[in-house]
């Protein structure tokens, strides 16, 4: 386990006399850890003291991508230079820093559910001082939080980086495999009804995991057990909208102390100003200067899944039969770390002038520019987010896990999107005619004008005095007289 000096207290962290004390455990995947970063930020602003525990490999990376030496990085330097009680720890996932965690996806997880809850723990032993004020704040999707918050007697705040509803679904799965919509060979294709909060779902909107008729892989054993501990959780703290998820989240309410305090983005919609990014950003700024507005496509299919070469094809057979301008990010794993040059041959020669090809982005900068009209993404929550915020409308093609589930809420119950394909059923007609009709159609400013709508509802949620806003105060509250004793 490594400890990363400089951002470690003399008193290993937990004696900043007089404060509540929240260790932040993150998850390590680019989609939770820019949440996570900020929920930590936002803890420290409001006065407590803040424990960031990472892994060393994510530690690394992002380093990397700043093109620092990872020995002599400290993320969180310019938050405590800025006022905030904020140190860092790293600690090991079981496997060696540079093992690829992206090729060997299976023994990535069965190392974060066997191996990383030690080297919390050891943590935990140095800087839990005082357990009566101190509190754990970790990601749902661990597997040991409850537990190890029971062993050292403090609080557990589970924080959840996805909507309300899939956290539902997810809480009660007990009632899909009771009613035989998951967990047996023949699972029923009729609507699901049954879910409190959720008058009605299909069962092709249902999370990946719970679509796959073999649950034994390693990701359902950890879904599972950290549903488990979840039920041990003393408070939620969910990264969604109040107002755009009503009933579930009342339903999730009557379950234990759930807090809607999202969206969670970095300060100001910018940049963030600690370094979350695991890859090397392309400034694709005086590009995007260049061209109209509202006429970029951008694309990017997130930090995580990975797409089939064959629908990587038909995608950009598409998108270059559309005319359309387009900033596509491609990261370089997005098919295989085996096959970093997955486009079809003469892609970006036929798209010269009008497209532009990056590794990896500052996403919120692209999606915030005037020219970017139209996101054709997975349906990551936080891309979800960042495009509503930013009003840009989204071309849906989910990959995997909560995606199929957050395109039900984009297309079907907001009607800020559109779908362009099926795993497996993508093909470049319809591609190049559902570009043609969100870019440059009736539809996609009728989809311009849905999305206008529900921006302004995440601003009046996160303005002061909107219902997230009014939640996180309820939460810190809560929490800081429970940590605190004031």
């Amino acid at each position: 386990m490594a400890q990363k000096e400089s951002g470690v207290a003399a008193s290993g962290g937990g004696g900043r006399k007089g404060k509540p004390h929240a260790v932040v455990v993150v998850y390590p995947l680019q989609g939770h850890i820019i949440p996570e970063t900020h929920l930590a930020l936002r803890l420290a602003a409001r006065g407590f003291a803040v424990t960031v525990v990472t892994t060393e490999a994510v530690h690394d990376q992002t380093a990397r991508a700043l093109g620092v030496d990872p020995a002599g990085h400290d993320a969180f330097a310019g938050a405590r230079s800025a006022g905030m009680d904020v140190r860092y720890e790293l600690v090991s996932d079981g496997l060696p820093v540079g093992f690829d965690r992206s090729l060997h996806h299976d023994e990535f997880h069965e190392s974060l559910l066997h191996a990383l809850s030690g080297h919390v723990e050891e943590v935990l032993g140095r800087v839990v001082l005082d357990p009566a004020t101190t509190c754990l704040v970790a990601d749902t999707f661990f597997v040991w939080p409850a537990t190890l918050a029971r062993k050292f007697g403090i609080a557990y705040v589970s924080f959840w980086t996805e909507p309300a509803l899939i956290f539902n679904l997810y809480y009660h799965v007990h009632l899909l495999t009771q009613n035989g919509h998951f967990g047996c060979n023949e699972p029923r294709k009729d609507t699901i009804t049954y879910i409190p909060g959720v008058p009605a779902i299909e069962p092709h909107e249902l999370m990946s995991y719970l679509q796959e008729t073999d649950a034994t892989s390693v990701v359902h054993r950890v879904i599972f057990k950290a549903f488990q501990e979840a039920r041990g959780a003393d408070y939620v703290l969910c990264n969604t909208v109040e107002e755009l998820e009503p009933s579930t989240i009342a339903a999730l309410r009557a379950e234990k102390p759930f807090y809607a305090v999202g969206p969670i983005f970095p300060a100001g919609f910018a940049r963030s100003a600690v370094a979350t990014s695991m890859w090397a950003e392309s400034d694709c700024s005086h590009w995007l200067d260049a061209q109209p507005a509202g006429s970029v496509l951008y694309i990017s299919f997130g930090s995580y899944a990975h797409v089939t070469k064959q629908e990587l094809h038909e995608i950009a057979g598409g998108v270059l039969a559309s005319g359309a301008r387009f900033l596509w990010v491609m990261r370089p794993d997005i098919v295989s770390s085996d096959d970093p040059d997955p486009l079809p041959e003469g892609f970006v020669a036929a798209s010269a002038g009008r497209g532009l090809v990056v590794p990896w982005c500052c996403q919120v900068e692209v999606l915030s520019h005037a020219a970017v009209g139209g996101f054709l993404t997975h349906c990551g929550w936080n891309s979800v987010l960042e495009s509503v915020w930013a009003g840009v409308p989204m071309l849906c093609f989910p990959l995997l896990t909560d995606q199929f589930t957050n395109r039900r809420l984009v297309v079907r119950e907001w009607r800020v999107g559109v779908t362009i394909g099926d795993r497996g059923a993508v093909f470049a007609d319809e591609v190049k005619a559902t570009i043609e009709r969100v870019m440059s159609g009736k539809e996609g400013e009728e989809l311009r004008e849905s999305v206008k709508k529900v921006r302004a509802t995440l601003e009046a949620a996160a303005a002061d005095g909107g219902s997230s806003q009014r939640s996180f105060d309820e939460f810190i509250a809560v929490l800081t007289r429970r940590c605190g004793g004031c």
